[in-house]
């Protein structure tokens, strides 16, 4: 058992010193006034794509918040549409913000991934459930963000998730604050609606489904396995083995 406690261990902390040797080791992020916040070219060009597009994104958070966790974001547009609508949280002002920012664009200098990319027929079908749902999110006003253990930007993408069928990203192991919940003892869907998770206020907690595979919750952080697309889950490193986007 003590072996087996020390290897937990050593996977929940090693991943982190990792990520954190390369943070230190990178060149020094611009003022967040100055940080590059430009299209990263990832979403289509509305004016040349008549289809409805979903995409969510997540890049690393900015400065010293990189090493532990991703901001992520939900973007639509609806077939014929000329515009994209992007929908984030972000800890400063009225958390919940509309198309603050390009829909794909890099997150204080730091380039997103796509972890989410559903076109045509399927991505129109859930476009009105997914405006429907940000109007409900129940942390959107003054006071109702959290850095740590959440409602944050990755609470936001967890909870319009769980409220839309057929919406299933698959959100980064890094996406610190996917997992919050109001209680100490709560029982709920994971965020794909592909399993259930424990949760024990964000802080702890345990995960089983489909598009998640087995994810333990230490901390805000994430160590789990992947058995549909291949990887393990660290703390600090996110998914190492096969990409997660749909």
């Amino acid at each position: 058992m003590r072996s087996v406690l020390l290897g937990i261990a050593v996977l929940l902390i090693a991943p982190v010193l990792v990520s954190a040797a390369s943070y230190a080791l990178s060149a020094k992020q611009s003022h967040w006034s100055r940080a590059d916040r430009s299209p990263s070219g990832l979403s289509p060009d509305p004016a040349a794509t008549p289809e409805a597009v979903v995409q969510v994104f997540a890049s690393r958070a900015y400065r010293w918040r990189g090493i532990f966790a991703v901001h992520s974001w939900i973007v639509v547009k609806p077939a014929g549409a000329d515009q994209y609508l992007r929908f984030d949280v972000m800890g400063w002002g009225r958390p919940l913000r509309v198309n603050a920012f390009p829909p794909d664009g890099r997150w204080f200098g730091r380039d997103p991934d796509i972890v989410y990319d559903v076109r045509g027929a399927a991505a129109e079908a859930m476009i009105p459930d997914i405006v429907a749902a940000v109007e409900t999110y129940p942390y959107g006003d003054h006071g109702g963000y959290g850095l740590w253990p959440g409602p944050n930007s990755n609470t936001f993408v967890a909870f319009i998730a769980r409220q839309v069928p057929g919406f299933d990203p698959h959100l980064s192991p890094l996406a610190v604050g996917k997992d919050f919940a109001e209680t100490w003892l709560s029982i709920m869907p994971t965020p794909s609606n592909t399993g259930w998770q424990l949760s024990a206020k964000g802080y702890a907690g345990v995960a089983l489904g489909w598009v998640e595979g087995l994810e333990f919750h230490v901390l805000g952080s994430t160590l789990g396995l992947d058995v549909r697309r291949p990887a393990i889950k660290l703390p600090g490193l996110g998914r190492v083995g096969w990409p997660a986007a749909a």
